[in-house]
């Protein structure tokens, strides 16, 4: 193979990855960006500590719900960025960013359809809800305490398991970086990195 032939094959794959990218990257900006700076955090506790449950706990998760879906909004964009490059520019750029962003978009519009459910859902909000609203009627303690962690909403007085619902990315700057932490989002899409705490098992006699 020529020097030549090396050097477009490399270019067209550069150019193929540079346009992947910025189409799988792009329509995740909300999630990944719109709620890292410290503004935003001054009521929640530094990743990865437990987040105390609250109003604004909630609030928070609907407005990652309405982040997440705004990346049919970006996806949209980058669809029709893609077609300009198509048409007018570099067609294996307008090609990655094709692949990349209606993957993505196609993969978010199978939740609609079934399997998992997206990371931050209204129900979602209802269930932290409704935990503050039943600790209030019947308390767990004398001096309750629920707190979010990774795979149970727990009594940080008392430990008792109020709900078993695996805590997903709640949009804190992190604390393994902003590379690596951005990178962690993209692989698991803000999905919980943990299951669900398992229900005891009751042996029988």
């Amino acid at each position: 193979m020529h020097e030549g032939s090396i050097v477009s094959v490399l270019e067209t794959v550069a150019l193929f990855s540079l346009g992947a990218g910025i189409g799988h990257i792009g329509p995740r900006l909300p999630t990944l960006w719109m709620t890292r700076a410290k503004g935003f955090n001054i009521r929640f506790p530094p990743h990865p500590e437990p987040v105390p449950l609250s109003p604004y706990l909630t609030q928070r998760v609907l407005h990652m719900r309405a982040f997440y879906w705004l990346s049919f909004v970006l996806g949209g964009l980058v669809l029709a960025f893609g077609a300009a490059s198509l048409r007018w520019g570099s067609p294996v750029f307008g090609f990655g960013l094709w692949v990349a962003s209606t993957w993505m978009m196609l993969s978010r519009l199978q939740l609609l359809i079934g399997g998992q459910p997206a990371p931050w859902t209204k129900g979602l909000a209802v269930e932290l809800q409704t935990v503050m609203d039943r600790n209030r009627v019947a308390p767990c303690c004398h001096h309750p305490s629920p707190v979010w962690r990774l795979q149970s909403i727990d009594c940080a007085s008392c430990d008792a398991v109020l709900s078993r619902t695996a805590r997903p990315d709640l949009g804190r700057s992190r604390s393994d970086g902003r590379f690596a932490g951005t990178l962690r989002l993209l692989i698991t899409d803000g999905y919980p990195l943990a299951e669900p705490l398992p229900e005891p098992v009751v042996q029988e006699e």
